[in-house]
């Protein structure tokens, strides 16, 4: 069959491959995006950040666009959870990273947002294929030189290209080609039950667009508001809770409903959505894993193909379209020939394997601040109580080869934070005036938001943004359009 060519082909039309399609053909490189699905299509995971928001959808060009499609606004996040027995929220703007019109993100329809992702990728020069299955990559000399695909018609296809990119997900049929192997978290293995409703309660303005995420003895509740009217609703347990979720869909998630006082009090006169995309109930897994490795030559993994992590902190399109973001920077850096492939995405992997890191140690810290010892789900959440600790493999990668960094994590240092972290909530509680510095001073609080700021300020402010300096012993810095990497030299 006649071999098509390209510098790079992604595989995968979500947020992670169409971010690191768009970066890399605004350098000016020819870029074929593959997708098995016909846009737009059906995805869970609606909650963003305002690092993907004000950052990265800012440097994709589509920012004016997203703010034009009505989309709920999401300040900040409201949550039931730890001793306290009121909600508590905090507002994106109490961060000095994240503070005047910056200071909010999205709650989005999936089905609506990666297809403004998908077509801005068109538009920026990317080749676009939906219908398309991919079978396999093509290898040559122990590098990946490309890969196969069926198209709509079920006719077979080649592309060779220098770079091929796994943005598939979770599902991924190819991430085991890149080597390694996945590693799933003994410590996060949910399942997740959810559906949606019409005419749910709201928050109190300006907090009606905020998710609102509740634990209760089986686990816990997400509550997203998608419109005026529309509610993604969904319950998480463990995995060895399973029976609460299986049998009859309908009947699960009322008798878990029913376990959770304060989303009962949100649905009592809400109906579910029963026909449509949205009509149907649905169980995920939510297994948080990393691969061991992130890239081989010629291939590289974004998004849930490289890992996933528990969901509470709305971290997924966040760590996909940061992935993308580090995945365009090192291939733009390669194919302009200003660095080679080894340094350009060893910098990759260690960027994406720390942010990953930082959400992993912020989630064990805010799953430790449960104090629920009545409950089984909390019971087997305590991660200094777990003789099955994911700690172990949590320092591995967090100090992995190819990052270089040293060891960042013991049980101590989870137990301090999770301590930290919950007289942080106490004192914002505890203030009249509803003073969330307290909050914000967190340790693992600034480690999650220290990154995702600094995207943003590159994305805003450009080469006016302040040099940044690597983040690793011997690490690259971005460049001041923020579209590749440069050596570190200091002035």
């Amino acid at each position: 069959m006649p071999v098509e060519e390209f510098d790079v082909v992604v595989t995968g039309g979500g947020p992670a491959g169409s971010t690191v399609s768009t970066l890399v053909a605004m350098q000016g490189h020819r870029v074929l995006l593959l997708e098995k699905e016909v846009f737009p299509r059906y995805q869970i995971g609606e909650s963003l950040l305002p690092s993907t928001v004000h950052g990265v959808c800012r440097m994709l060009g589509v920012a004016d666009e997203l703010a034009a499609a009505g989309f709920p606004i999401k300040r900040g996040g409201t949550f039931r959870w730890g001793a306290r027995p009121e909600p508590w929220t905090f507002s994106f703007g109490v961060s000095p990273k994240l503070t005047g019109s910056t200071s909010f993100a999205y709650q989005v329809e999936r089905s609506r947002f990666d297809e403004i992702l998908l077509r801005n990728a068109q538009r920026k020069g990317v080749e676009v294929r939906e219908g398309c299955a991919v079978t396999g990559v093509t290898e040559a000399e122990d590098r990946v030189t490309g890969l196969r695909y069926t198209d709509a018609d079920g006719v077979e296809h080649e592309v060779a290209a220098r770079f091929v990119i796994d943005a598939s997900g979770n599902k991924s049929r190819l991430y085991s080609s890149v080597g390694g192997t996945r590693n799933y978290s003994e410590f996060f293995r949910s399942l997740a039950l959810f559906g949606y409703f019409e005419n749910g309660k709201r928050l109190p303005q300006p907090y009606s667009g905020n998710i609102l995420s509740v634990a209760f003895d089986s686990g816990w509740f997400w509550y997203i508001p998608l419109s005026d009217t529309m509610t993604s609703v969904g319950a998480v347990v463990r995995r060895e809770m399973a029976e609460k979720i299986q049998g009859d869909r309908e009947e699960a998630l009322r008798a878990l409903i029913a376990e959770c006082p304060l989303i009962s009090e949100y649905l009592a006169d809400a109906r579910r959505i029963t026909t449509g995309t949205y009509g149907e109930l649905r169980v995920r897994k939510d297994y948080s894993y990393h691969q061991t490795s992130f890239w081989r030559p010629g291939m590289v993994l974004v998004g849930d193909a490289a890992c996933f992590v528990d969901p509470v902190f709305s971290s997924g399109v966040h760590l996909a379209t940061y992935s993308g973001l580090l995945a365009a920077r090192s291939i733009n850096s390669i194919l302009a020939g200003d660095l080679d492939e080894k340094t350009a995405l060893t910098e990759f992997e260690a960027r994406y394997r720390r942010e990953y890191g930082v959400f992993y140690e912020f989630l064990v810290s805010f799953y430790e601040m449960n104090v629920n010892e009545e409950s089984y789900f909390w019971q087997a959440k305590k991660v200094t109580n777990n003789k099955h600790t994911e700690l172990e493999s949590f320092v591995e990668l967090i100090g992995g080869v190819s990052s270089g960094e040293s060891a960042l994590a013991a049980s101590g240092r989870i137990a301090e934070h999770s301590a930290e972290f919950a007289a942080a909530v106490d004192q914002m509680a505890a203030d009249d005036d509803g003073n969330m510095v307290p909050l914000f001073k967190s340790q693992v609080v600034r480690q999650v938001m220290q990154e995702g700021g600094s995207v943003q300020m590159k994305a805003l402010l450009g080469a006016d943004a302040e040099p940044e300096l690597p983040l690793f012993p011997g690490g690259l810095v971005v460049s001041p359009d923020g579209m590749k990497w440069l050596p570190y030299r200091p002035v």
